[in-house]
């Protein structure tokens, strides 16, 4: 699948396991949230990095503190309506100083991306046609006035409304 990141596509290094393929002993795996739980002191003796991958509608709130600790967390996006990634995105760059690969997967859109990356998202697996499309071709939307903080971006309050955001342009 063509991994997204604000550099452009680059070669995924990481490798998803079903939970029931066997673990390897080395290179960088990304498991379930289920079976992160399950067989955790094992992964955590292997000699290569272990990702986690949340799946879409996961409750995986009581967990963030032990996923923050991981090289990599994958969220899906299951469909549009639901935003619970964007939360969990959210809480392990804001309250838990998540600083690791935070992975988008599943339906990501277009018009997600630039939301996706203002909560702390900095790759994206992407299988939506369109989407793979328009990244291609270099046209990502964007908007320089949010209302709210970012996780991602540096900003800077403007003027005497302190709640209007603006971001400044990428040191990259």
């Amino acid at each position: 699948m063509p991994l997204w990141r604000r550099e452009g596509f680059v070669e995924d290094k990481w490798s998803f396991l079903g939970d029931e393929a066997s673990i390897p002993e080395d290179g960088a795996i990304v498991v379930s949230l289920k079976r992160w739980l399950h067989e955790r002191e094992a992964l955590v003796s292997r000699a290569g990095p272990v990702g986690v991958a949340v799946e879409a509608g996961a409750d995986a709130q009581a967990h963030l503190t032990d996923l923050a600790g991981r090289p990599l967390v994958a969220l899906a996006f299951d469909k549009f309506a639901d935003g619970r990634s964007f939360s969990y995105a959210r809480l392990l760059r804001d309250r838990l100083q998540f600083t690791a690969e935070l992975r988008a997967t599943g339906d990501v859109l277009i018009d997600e991306i630039p939301l996706m990356l203002r909560c702390g998202f900095d790759s994206f697996e992407v299988t939506n046609a369109p989407t793979l499309h328009a990244l291609q071709a270099g046209r990502l939307p964007g908007s320089p006035l949010h209302y709210q903080p970012s996780s991602a971006h540096d900003e800077t309050r403007e003027g005497t409304r302190p709640w209007l955001r603006v971001t400044r342009p990428s040191k990259d």
